[in-house]
């Protein structure tokens, strides 16, 4: 029985908790034990909160008894990457010198799912401050996918949220906060197999990044099906002092919008395969060709659109990686024996990127957001990859060569997610969702772009497909 309570979707356990047909502390041991379990075989997590989440449960069966008042999540376990601060938890950024960082306060996103009541089991994994795509780092080793122990989690250009999405696909908790800084979100849902969403900018607010105004990083939810994806942005929306771009910006009723009702009659959506230059497996192309038919299938009309002009992982890099010269430079120069090569030689390679070079790539990341705009004045939503191949081998090098079907590329990033990145410098919903699985077996995402600032209505396209998929039932085989 535990170990079915572990395969609920959250908005399941809502209900049943609501109808005191399971208690949260049932929930949360069975919860804890899979997580230990698994751990070994997995390691997603770089702490577990056992004890803590045991006494958070207690506490919201009592409050459940006494017939309070229940906040959205009321019992409901939830995982953080440990990129994202927790009060009186270690969060470490997967960083060495931060082994023993323990904040003294939560991030807003997380202090709100604790305020509706979710209970907090434990931090999952990242890279160094989430640098790499390949969920790895010296202080925890590496994070395999869970659909293989051959193959990596995941990750992303910056904020890799691999643990996130391998506790959800293997049925540790059925919420995840992740990030996302060009990708991190949305790929290791790709490589795992579960819904991961890049909300529009504001629409949660971030409030640990640095450079609030020019930021394109995002604090976000990881769920195995929209609903839950759903029941956590509702959670964790609304404005915030700490965020500019949050302040204004309404809540809507996510959770009435994401329901798959009604069909794509009238919706017209673009796609497009890949930038030139940038080739897909045969299994990724014919699983986006058998996604495209579905969307058809729900009364989309579809329209392909040109590529070229896309080719923006230049732009993305002399942005982000000025900023993490800006933020690392000191650190590196102080723990460089703590900190592994991969980050150090990405830290060197920041320095030669100019002032009026970093400029530059914010003027370019206006006009891509205008031509982003453009595209989405045509049609109600564009249509992609997630990945141009299914999860990369888990010793896979961000400087070495990727393989795709057989042919050798440079340069990992621009090969492998060449379409993530685009949407965090615009600021557009993004969300990476089931769509097949590969000639290996492995799971492979549909990415879906909705116009800005309507999360709403992406989560009902994504539900519809979702429902027309019939993938939920699929579990990866784990040996523990």
């Amino acid at each position: 029985m535990s170990d079915d309570l572990c395969l609920l979707s959250a908005v399941d356990l809502r209900a049943r908790i609501t109808r005191k047909d399971v208690s949260p502390v049932e929930i949360t041991q069975a919860v804890l034990a899979r997580a230990e379990r698994l751990q070994p075989e997995l390691n997603c997590f770089i702490t577990l909160c056992g004890d803590e989440a045991v006494a958070q449960a207690k506490l919201a069966e009592r409050r459940l008894m006494a017939g309070e008042p229940l906040g959205l999540l009321h019992g409901i376990p939830f995982s953080v990457k440990d990129i994202v601060s927790t009060k009186g938890v270690r969060t470490s950024f997967g960083a060495v010198p931060y082994k023993d960082n323990v904040p003294d306060q939560d991030a807003v996103a997380v202090a709100r799912l604790r305020a509706q009541g979710g209970i907090l089991i434990g931090k999952t994994t990242t890279p160094e401050f989430g640098s790499k795509c390949l969920t790895d780092s010296p202080l925890f080793g590496r994070t395999r996918n869970a659909w293989s122990a051959e193959r990596s989690s995941g990750g992303s250009s910056g904020g890799s949220s691999g643990g996130a999405a391998v506790a959800v696909a293997s049925g540790i908790a059925p919420l995840a906060v992740a990030t996302d800084g060009g990708g991190s979100t949305r790929i290791p849902a790709a490589c795992n197999g579960v819904v991961g969403i890049k909300q529009s900018n504001g629409v949660i607010p971030h409030s640990q990044v640095q450079d609030a105004f020019g930021n394109q990083t995002y604090v976000t939810p990881t769920t195995r099906n929209v609903a839950d994806t759903a029941l956590m942005m509702q959670a964790m929306a609304g404005e915030d002092p700490s965020d500019p771009w949050s302040i204004g910006v309404p809540v809507p009723d996510y959770l009435d919008l994401a329901a798959p009702r009604s069909d794509l009659r009238g919706r017209r959506v673009l796609f497009c395969l890949s930038p030139p230059g940038r080739p897909v497996t045969s299994d990724v192309a014919a699983a986006f060709k058998a996604s495209l038919d579905r969307l058809t299938s729900l009364g989309a009309e579809l329209e392909e659109f040109s590529g070229d002009g896309f080719d923006i992982e230049p732009i993305w890099r002399a942005i982000n990686h000025t900023v993490w010269r800006t933020r690392f430079e000191k650190l590196a120069a102080d723990h460089p024996d703590d900190l592994s090569p991969t980050f150090l030689k990405q830290l060197a390679l920041a320095a030669q990127v100019s002032g009026v070079e970093y400029q530059q790539a914010m003027f370019d990341r206006t006009a891509l957001f205008r031509r982003v705009q453009s595209l989405l004045a045509r049609g109600d939503l564009l249509a992609m990859p997630t990945l141009t191949r299914t999860a990369l081998p888990i010793d896979q090098d961000l400087f070495g060569t990727i393989d795709i079907d057989g042919q050798s590329f440079d340069s990992v990033r621009p090969h492998w997610f060449p379409w993530t990145m685009l949407f965090n410098m615009t600021g557009h919903p993004a969300v990476s969702i089931p769509a097949g699985f590969g000639g290996d077996g492995l799971p492979i995402g549909l990415h879906l772009v909705g116009r800005f600032r309507a999360d709403g209505e992406l989560l009902r396209v994504a539900a519809l497909f979702e429902e027309a998929s019939n993938l939920l039932d699929r579990w990866p085989a784990l040996k523990s």
